[in-house]
C-alpha cells in the first residue's frame, strides 16, 4: 500500500457497468438494414413473410414485428397491398446519417425532439442575426415565397420548412450547430408535414412565422427573432398535441400510424 492508494480488487470489479445487450429488435433491423444498403437485397425485392423472418433469425414473432417497424419508418422496407413485406427504397436524402437512424432506434419522442429543437432554434437565430448576408436572406424571401405557392400540399409544406431552417443554420456560420442540427431534420420534417394536415391553418401559421423570422434578421432585433422563435415551435407542439397525440410516446411509431391511415384511406378511396 502507497500512500493509502492502493485500489482493492473488489473496487477495480466495480469500475466499469456491465455491457447491456443490444435489444434483439434492433439486431433484426440492423442485419436487414445492412443487406439493403449492401446491395445483397434491391428495392421492389420480397423480404419474405415475418413467419419466415422469424425462422431465419430464431427469435419470436413480436420481435420481427418490431425491427421490422423500425425499417418501415426509414423507408427501407414497405408492405404491398397483399401485406407481403418488400424491399423500399432507403429514405437517405432525409434519414442521411447513422445518428439519425439511431435516433429512431432509440424511440425517442416528440418532447424530446421540440425541447432539442427549442435550443437550438435560438442559439442559431441569435448566432445568425449578425452574420445573415444579404444574398442568403434573399434566399430566405424566395423560399417564403415557394411555400405560400405550395401552402395547399402538406409534404411540400414540410420539406420547404426543413429548407427554411437549413438557411438560417448556414446564416449562423456554425459548423457545430449545422452538423448538430442535421440528424434531427428528418423527423422535423415528417412531424411538420403531418401536423400542418391535420390542422387547416397550420400553413399560413409557419409562413406568417418564417416572415417575422426574415423580419427580425433584418432589423437585427433579437428580442423579436426570439419571440417568433418560440411563437413558432410552440405551434408545432401544439399542433402536435391537437391531432389527440401524447407528446411522450415514440416518434416513429406516431409517424408509421399516420403513414398507414393515409394509406388505407387511400385505398378505401380507390375501390
Amino acid at each position: 500500500m502507497r500512500g493509502g492508494t492502493e485500489v482493492t480488487m473488489a473496487q477495480q470489479d466495480e469500475r466499469f457497468p456491465r455491457i447491456s445487450n443490444i435489444p434483439a429488435y434492433q439486431r433484426v433491423a440492423e442485419m436487414i438494414e445492412q443487406e439493403i444498403v449492401s446491395g445483397r437485397l434491391r428495392p421492389g425485392e420480397a423480404l419474405g413473410t415475418e413467419a419466415e423472418l422469424v425462422k431465419q433469425f430464431g427469435v419470436n414473432r413480436s420481435t420481427v414485428r418490431e425491427g421490422i417497424r423500425l425499417l418501415e419508418q426509414g423507408g427501407l422496407i414497405r408492405r404491398d397491398p397483399s401485406r407481403r413485406l418488400i424491399v423500399g427504397l432507403p429514405h437517405y436524402d432525409k434519414l442521411s446519417t447513422r445518428v439519425s437512424r439511431a435516433l429512431i432506434l432509440h424511440q425517442v419522442s416528440f418532447l424530446e425532439l421540440w425541447e432539442a429543437t427549442m435550443a437550438m432554434s435560438l442559439a442559431t437565430f441569435e448566432l445568425a442575426m449578425n452574420r445573415a448576408t444579404p444574398k442568403l436572406i434573399e434566399r430566405l424571401e424566395r423560399n417564403i415565397a415557394a411555400t405560400e405557392a405550395a401552402k395547399h400540399d402538406p409534404a411540400a409544406v414540410g420539406e420547404l420548412d426543413g429548407e427554411f431552417h437549413i438557411l438560417l443554420e448556414e446564416a449562423s456560420n456554425n459548423r457545430v450547430l449545422q452538423l448538430a442540427r442535421e440528424p434531427s431534420n428528418m423527423l422535423i420534417y415528417s412531424v411538420t408535414e403531418l401536423v400542418v394536415r391535420d390542422i387547416s391553418q397550420g400553413a399560413e401559421r409557419l409562413i406568417q412565422a418564417h416572415r417575422m423570422l426574415v423580419q427580425a434578421l433584418k432589423d437585427k432585433d433579437v428580442e423579436l427573432g426570439r419571440l417568433w422563435t418560440r411563437r413558432h415551435l410552440n405551434d408545432w407542439r401544439k399542433g402536435f398535441e391537437l391531432g389527440g397525440r401524447d407528446l411522450n410516446q415514440p416518434l416513429d411509431s406516431v409517424l408509421l400510424d399516420a403513414t398507414r391511415m393515409r394509406e388505407s384511406a387511400s385505398r378505401s378511396a380507390a375501390e
